[in-house]
């Protein structure tokens, strides 16, 4: 061999049955006969049976009996290793002579699923918490069933509260506060009625006359408030000339101020006829029976006719 020729062929070219065909044979190619693949000079890659070094020892190779070195079966096959035929970890240095576990204690390792009965375990756990979740949730479903039908049996029928609410709304509802005309009040000493002057609003143009005079007073008996608590009372006059007051007494207690019967008509000296008109003051009564008088005492200005009077709740001007 040359340089720059490798022989024949090269390793990937040889064909062991070469010699078979006729470019084959153009080239050479002879039955092999322990040499290569039949080519001249070709690349010899068998080797005896036993000749790998396994640990830096050789087997001696064993003979060769036939171009294909069969290997003669060995008594005790499966009794004995075959010293030729031996894995690499049998020899000394070669691999470790004993296999490496790899299964763990647990029983997992490598060649097996996996944990089949801890995933059945936990498939388990999870199906009964859903059970018992929605037994409870029934459960408190019942008992809130119950419990609405409890309070739905305690409440009052709808006919039965028809009837409450209506009383209910009655006594929210301002009462009527009596009006009273002047004939129908307690009249003083030297107190009288009269209907010479026209434009009373009494029952027959009746109105009450000589309240100028000291102690002279009239007196209403008022029934049914319906609370206590402040009041407008109501007056309805005439005069004539000059501003009147005089004193109101509720309950046998004096107001606070003078009860103001002024000329908001401005009618002219002795003209009473044009001077009807109507005051007011707050007063506080309480509930159920009062006493309401209007006097004439020291320092008070009375020349009033006096008509009507009359209650409203609270403190309001008409």
């Amino acid at each position: 061999m040359t340089s720059g020729n490798n022989g024949a062929s090269t390793p990937e070219d040889d064909d062991p049955f070469g010699y078979l065909y006729a470019d084959g044979q153009a080239k050479g190619a002879q039955p092999p006969s322990g040499g290569g693949y039949g080519y001249p000079n070709s690349v010899n890659r068998q080797r005896a049976v036993g000749q790998r070094q396994y640990g830096g020892q050789q087997q001696a190779p064993a003979a060769a009996t036939a171009p294909y070195a069969q290997v003669p079966q060995q008594p005790g096959a499966y009794q004995q290793p075959n010293s030729h035929y031996a894995a690499p970890e049998t020899f000394p240095g070669g691999a470790p002579t004993s296999q490496q576990q790899s299964f763990r204690s647990d029983g997992g390792g490598r060649g097996r699923g996996p944990n089949t009965k801890g995933l059945l375990i936990g498939a388990i756990a999870v199906v009964a918490a859903v059970v018992i979740g929605i037994g409870v949730a029934m459960m408190n479903g019942d008992s809130s069933d119950d419990k609405a039908s409890d309070d739905v049996s305690t409440a009052p029928s709808a006919s039965g509260s028809t009837e409450p609410s209506k009383s209910a709304d009655n006594s929210a509802a301002p009462a009527d506060l009596p009006t009273i005309d002047a004939k129908a009040l307690n009249l003083g000493t030297g107190v009288s009625t009269a209907s010479d002057v026209k434009g009373a609003a009494s029952d027959g143009g009746v109105y009450v006359t000589g309240l100028n005079q000291p102690g002279a007073s009239v007196t209403w008996t008022v029934n049914g408030i319906p609370k206590g608590g402040v009041y407008t009372v109501f007056a309805t006059y005439s005069t004539a000339d000059e501003d009147q007051e005089m004193t109101l007494t509720v309950n046998g207690k004096t107001f606070g101020s003078k009860f103001n019967f002024g000329n908001f008509a401005h009618a002219k000296d002795g003209d009473f006829s044009k001077g009807w008109t109507k005051t007011y003051a707050w007063p506080s009564l309480n509930k159920g029976t009062n006493t309401i008088s209007i006097s004439c005492q020291d320092g008070d200005k009375c020349n009033v006719l006096l008509d009507q009077l009359s209650l409203k709740e609270g403190q309001v001007k008409n």
